[in-house]
């Protein structure tokens, strides 16, 4: 469990803190099935090939590592009625928090993310995809992705099968971790996100991604 510098609002958990019947945290005590599902579905989901992938390999490459690093942390923020404007303001200590976590070039970077559960928010999904517009430009702008998350599921098609839908999960949530040179595809259709992807890594695209690039 880790909490927050200045706000003692604001808990982490790994999924050790969850598990267990003996909650450590009135948050636990009150959302542990929510949490649990969401660890049960990493290790089942995340962590595994699916059919409809359309690739080899687990449906996200940095899950395991995740969770073998203790790196896979876990807030609640369990209010409903939320506003696209609440929800972007509730998201905007996790963007800072995650940078002094994990630092881009330190050892548990690429490991590391934060997965903001938003168990009050089942039945207004388009709030949920709409926070996550709202908030991408500033969390690409400092090297980060946040990604939407329910049982919609969002309408985002897989990279690799167009027909696949792969951000449903048992409980809504808003996902940050750290931009990787594979997030290209995510990234070309704006051209200030661009530019942040190439202020990272250059011209150093994934040699099957290359041909999305165009040069300046």
């Amino acid at each position: 469990m880790i909490k927050h510098p200045y706000d003692d609002s604001l808990v982490l958990f790994d999924p050790a803190d969850v598990e267990p019947d003996l909650a450590p945290h009135p948050l636990i005590g009150a959302h542990q099935a929510d949490l649990r599902a969401v660890v049960a579905w990493a290790r089942a989901y995340l962590c595994r090939p699916h059919a409809e992938l359309g690739r080899r390999g687990p449906v996200c490459p940095y899950a395991q590592a995740s969770l073998d690093r203790g790196a896979f942390l876990l807030a609640v923020q369990p209010g409903d009625g939320h506003t696209v404007e609440s929800l972007s303001a509730l998201l905007a200590p996790y963007r800072d928090w995650f940078l002094d976590l994990a630092p881009r070039g330190g050892p548990a970077a690429q490991s590391t993310t934060i997965l903001v559960l938003l168990p009050g928010m089942r039945d207004a999904p388009q709030v949920i995809d709409a926070a996550q517009r709202e908030l991408k430009d500033a969390y690409v702008g400092h090297g980060l992705m946040i990604g939407e998350f329910h049982d919609g599921p969002p309408d985002k098609s897989g990279l690799w099968n167009a027909d696949f839908r792969p951000l449903r999960s048992p409980v809504p949530m808003l996902v940050i971790r750290h931009m990787v040179p594979t997030d290209l595809p995510f990234l070309i259709s704006d051209e200030a996100h661009l530019a942040a992807y190439r202020n990272l890594f250059g011209e150093q695209v994934p040699v099957h991604l290359r041909d999305l690039v165009t040069k300046p």
